[in-house]
């Protein structure tokens, strides 16, 4: 079953924990299946790659790993600093993420027109 992950893909986090501790990036991807994020120039591993054709080469690729989502806070927009995820649902349906150390909204999700 997939894990509820409080973080979405573009938001900018800090790390936490773990040996890229402090560490400030966008989020690139999200595994929700296995509770992961990658964040973009935290967790940098060594791929060994293979030449598949002569325009792609082999040699030694460095990307981002994941990371747990459990090791990443939101980035909060007003301070910088590591704040925690909250809801907010406004009148016309619209739901608000907002920041819980400073009360910021950070993004609406629209109603579904259907409901």
């Amino acid at each position: 079953m997939a894990k509820k992950i409080h973080v979405k893909k573009g938001d900018e986090v800090i790390v936490i924990s773990g040996k890229d501790k402090g560490h400030k990036g966008k989020v690139i991807a999200i595994d929700t299946e296995k509770g992961r994020v990658f964040v973009e120039g935290a967790n940098i591993i060594k791929k060994h790659q293979k030449a598949r054709s002569q325009t792609a080469p082999s040699g030694i690729i460095e990307r981002e790993g994941s990371i747990d989502a459990s090791n990443v806070m939101l980035v909060d927009p007003k301070s910088g600093k590591p704040t925690r995820v909250g809801f907010k649902v406004n009148e016309d349906g619209s739901k608000d993420r907002i920041a819980k150390k400073s009360g910021a909204v950070i993004d609406t999700v629209k109603k579904a027109k259907g409901e």
